[in-house]
């Protein structure tokens, strides 16, 4: 495989913290090869910036034009461009390379350096907003970045900044959280507000104690750009993007008499203290959602009525957890479907009762709840469909001892999964299914274990899972669950039996659930995309 290419477009930082320095570290950390194209030059150190001198638009074509007869760029970053000028050198530059090849675009607006120094006249910020912003597939200004780019008239709150430059143009916006009026929004948690085709919330962090923060802002876009030129959609390369940049904060350092550099590296990405929450909307997250760990899934069916429900329990040793999947027959009216599956819970909850196995209820949750279901799992766009009154509910049955079960297919919506804290979170597809249709790659048995190496809670496999040799290898990799559903044929009876033996055996190879620390796992998991 070749490695990809970026483009960063910038500042040098004779400091070494910001601008073209911190992006060469954060594409090494990623293992992408960027090239980094001078757009201007300023006299810095870590306590003042006494010159600022744009690279002449000759120049900057000069460089432009030599990289891309040899090493064309799959995403271009820009940070510190230096005068109007070189932004139209750039546009043009970027329309001419479009019409030959796929090429995204990262927009760090760099309008001010972090000890207080312009870097951006009128004449710019309007080159910004008129002319990069309406081709960007992703900006990432701070909170002051984003009401200067849109002027007077700015919304008041992130969320409606946010909206306001996607309209402007923006396939996606992540309005970052290094500023002074995010860091006064919340104490302990360091929040980005993320603005994409795939999801929307704020992407929160702890926040990390250190003086340390040049180059913060450069290394976070740097990354999302490398993210994106590895295959990653806008949303989950924010999320890789916040995990780097969280790490170089951790290794940020003194290298002078002011504030130090940042210090993006590798091995951010197998540590499961960098995963971030992402929250279902616009509220601030009270809190770092934390859960004790739920009771392993095991081998997990899923079944479509109370009849085979019965019939699956009926076996032992049986399944350690069945999920009734029961769809509304067409025609029925609202009473008598209501009256059917509370039954139909009721009658699958005694038999799993009976049979010591955990029931989990699909999508019905209401319902669910009254009938006295120990269990509940919820889609994405279930969870998103859920009132504040919904969510007082859920909660409350959550504190009275109902699990819950969430599913994720991305890196972003596992991020959203954990901001829950769920009993489990199910990874899928691990293989191709035709249960339903699926807008994400098979994830493969490497992206599940480290999906089980880095979620707060357990993690189940499902999709695909036709033999019981998969089912061996989806426990190999740590996760401590895996469905199975076409594969328990019409006699739970017959096949039941070569489940089981599979998945114990799998486990024998992993008998410590967490034990995937030193396991399979990729140093990076591989995009789940959005086809």
């Amino acid at each position: 495989m070749t490695t990809p290419i970026i483009w960063s477009i910038a500042g040098t930082d004779s400091g070494g913290g910001a601008g073209l320095a911190a992006d060469q570290r954060a594409a090494d950390a990623l293992g992408v090869h960027c090239c980094t194209v001078v757009a201007g030059v300023t006299a810095q150190s870590t306590t003042e910036v006494t010159h600022i001198e744009a690279t002449p638009p000759a120049v900057l074509q000069a460089q432009l034009d030599t990289l891309a007869r040899d090493m064309p760029p799959k995403v271009i970053k820009t940070g510190l461009l230096g005068s109007a000028d070189n932004v139209r050198v750039l546009v043009a530059f970027i329309d001419r390379l479009r019409a030959q090849q796929p090429l995204a675009l990262v927009v760090d607006p760099v309008l001010r350096a972090s000890t207080g120094a312009a870097l951006a006249d009128a004449e710019l910020r309007a080159a910004y907003r008129d002319l990069l912003l309406p081709r960007a597939t992703a900006i990432t200004p701070n909170q002051a970045e984003a009401v200067a780019l849109l002027g007077d008239g700015a919304p008041g709150d992130i969320p409606a900044q946010a909206r306001a430059l996607r309209a402007l143009g923006c396939e996606a916006v992540v309005i970052t959280g290094g500023d002074a009026a995010l860091l006064q929004r919340h104490e302990q948690l360091s929040l980005d507000w993320l603005d994409t085709p795939q999801g929307c919330g704020w992407l929160a962090l702890p926040r990390e104690a250190t003086p340390h923060n040049h180059g913060t802002g450069c290394t976070f876009a740097s990354a999302m750009a490398s993210a994106l030129a590895l295959g990653w959609v806008t949303a989950d390369a924010a999320v890789l993007a916040k995990m780097t940049a969280t790490h170089a904060l951790r290794h940020a350092r003194a290298v002078g008499r002011g504030v130090g550099p940042v210090i993006a590296r590798e091995g951010f990405v197998n540590d499961p203290s960098l995963l971030p929450q992402l929250s279902l909307d616009e509220a601030l997250p009270h809190a770092w959602a934390q859960r004790p760990r739920g009771r392993a899934p095991g081998v997990y069916a899923i079944v479509d009525c109370a009849e085979r429900v019965e019939a699956v329990l009926s076996v032992q040793p049986t399944v350690d957890t069945i999920q009734l999947r029961i769809k509304r027959p067409t025609g029925m009216d609202d009473t008598t479907w209501e009256t059917t599956l509370r039954e139909a819970v009721t009658r699958c909850q005694r038999a799993a009762d009976a049979a010591g196995a955990l029931l989990v209820v699909n999508d019905h949750w209401r319902i669910a709840i009254d009938a006295g279901a120990s269990a509940l799992h919820l889609g994405q766009e279930d969870l998103l469909a859920l009132s504040a009154q919904d969510r007082t509910k859920l909660q409350a049955a959550r504190e009275d001892g109902v699990q819950l079960g969430v599913s994720s297919h991305s890196l972003w919506e596992l991020c959203r999964a954990s901001a829950l804290a769920p009993d489990y979170i199910a990874c899928g597809p691990i293989w191709p299914t035709t249960t339903k249709d699926m807008p994400w790659h098979p994830q493969g048995l490497d992206n599940l274990a480290w999906w089980a190496h880095m979620a707060p809670a357990p993690v189940v496999g499902i999709g695909g899972i036709l033999e019981p040799a998969q089912l061996q290898a989806v426990a190999e990799t740590g996760a401590t669950g895996g469905c199975v559903v076409r594969g328990l044929g019409d006699d739970p009876g017959l096949t039941l039996p070569a489940w089981r033996a599979a998945w114990e055996q799998g486990k024998r190879r992993h008998p410590d659930d967490r034990a995937v620390t030193h396991g399979p796992h990729p140093s990076l998991p591989g995009p789940s995309g959005w086809t």
